[in-house]
């Protein structure tokens, strides 16, 4: 199949599903498909374009991204942008050289790591919910919504820290981008930064990085006195300046680093 053409669906093409139902492939279903599978994939973190783009990943096997954006209907200027965004997320990989070659990683490993990252997050809300019941603390969490009420939190944190930061996130360059003046200036300041992220992702100098592969979410700690837990897209955060919270925060955290 070239890379310039488009998937050749239109005489269709019958499969069988793993549960023995059979469907013919055609443009219509694809287009029913992207719709009704891209709303399951924002569940799990992915904006609406990513979620098409990844389902259109998977029905080539692989492509460029002018082929993946007809397929996908996305507009062809943000599709590197976004194929870009799913190679950080896990959820592809891309080839060296031009025009780069992207391909979906295996749909069933993407659901094994997701099921063990919501693993690893309810059981890291359940150590904060057993800290709270048995000290008999009051659970002081202001929950925060959208995206640049998060950011400008976490970059009042910054700008509070005197110590030690810590960040835990699987998509590091969220919060890198709009936020790169602050880090510099806790870095600038003798600030000790770790920074726990996914493999291959880049890191500003200065800090020091731990690499891992299950994030499902952003963690931040700051003097561990103050934290964020905040979702993959960061859309919203619990935030808390229980100093028990954040302390147990920062003790798993640094439990995560030494396993």
């Amino acid at each position: 199949m070239s890379m310039k053409e488009n998937l050749d669906l239109e005489s269709g093409r019958t499969i069988t599903l793993p549960d023995g139902k059979r469907i013919t492939l055609d443009h219509k279903t694809l287009e029913r498909e992207l719709n009704t599978l891209s709303r399951r994939l924002e569940g799990i973190g992915l904006s609406p374009y990513e979620a098409r783009v990844y389902i259109a990943l998977v029905a080539h096997g692989y492509g460029d991204a002018e082929t993946i954006a007809q397929t996908a209907k996305v507009p062809r200027t943000s599709a590197y942008k976004i194929l870009q965004s799913l190679v950080e997320k896990g959820f592809a990989v891309a080839t060296e050289g031009r025009p780069r070659i992207y391909k979906p990683e295996a749909p069933m490993r993407v659901y094994q790591r997701v099921n063990e990252e919501i693993k690893g997050m309810f059981e890291k809300l359940n150590m904060l919910h057993e800290v709270v019941r048995e000290k008999g603390e009051p659970q002081i969490i202001y929950t925060i919504y959208g995206k640049n009420r998060v950011l400008e939190k976490i970059g009042e944190l910054m700008d509070k820290c005197t110590r030690t930061f810590i960040i835990s996130t699987p998509n590091s360059s969220e919060i890198y981008q709009p936020l790169s003046k602050k880090i510099r200036h806790l870095i600038e300041r003798g600030i000790e930064v770790t920074v726990i992220t996914r493999p291959f992702l880049r890191v500003p100098k200065g800090i020091t990085v731990v690499r891992k592969d299950r994030l499902v979410a952003t963690d931040i700690v700051s003097d561990g006195k103050e934290a964020i837990l905040a979702d993959l897209d960061l859309s919203a955060c619990g935030y808390t300046d229980n100093a028990s919270l954040a302390k147990h925060l920062e003790r798993f955290l640094y439990i995560l680093i030494e396993h």
